[in-house]
């Protein structure tokens, strides 16, 4: 049975009608490139003043495969390693990054970066993922 997926907007990461969601913008400046800057609020922390790591994943995540989806490439992750490097500090801007590393008919090999864009860009955390293609999906009704 294959898998039907429809777009609510409600999507915790990138749900533009997710009222508690952080509903992401993304840029996509090239080709197999996707940006997004995000302050997490205290709310996301799991110890004081540090974001809760699963969060952090989450929007690694998120890049890669919505990278995917902005490319005309409709996939869903498969697999996923994350690399917690530092500690993400509640109310810095971090500016997350996804690419590709390697493009196939059936599965998409993907990359993600978090960086401080307060401290010289330093590296937070990492991410590689494996998405699998999948067909397109259903968009919500108006």
């Amino acid at each position: 049975m294959p898998l039907e997926l429809t777009d609510d907007r409600m999507c915790y990461i990138c749900g533009k009608d997710n009222p508690h969601g952080f509903r992401l913008d993304f840029e996509h400046p090239e080709k197999g490139l996707l940006r997004a800057r995000v302050v997490f609020r205290k709310e996301h922390q799991g110890y004081k003043d540090i974001v809760h790591g699963g969060l952090v994943a989450a929007v690694l995540d998120e890049m890669m495969v919505n990278l995917a989806w902005v490319e005309g490439l409709p996939a869903v992750t498969a697999e996923i390693t994350v690399r917690l490097k530092k500690p993400v500090r509640v109310g810095r801007p971090v500016l997350f990054e996804g690419r590709f590393d390697k493009v196939g008919p059936r599965a998409i090999r993907a990359s993600a970066s978090a960086r401080d864009e307060g401290s010289r860009g330093e590296l937070l955390a990492t991410a590689e993922s494996v998405c699998v293609r999948v067909p397109a999906i259903r968009q919500k009704s108006a």
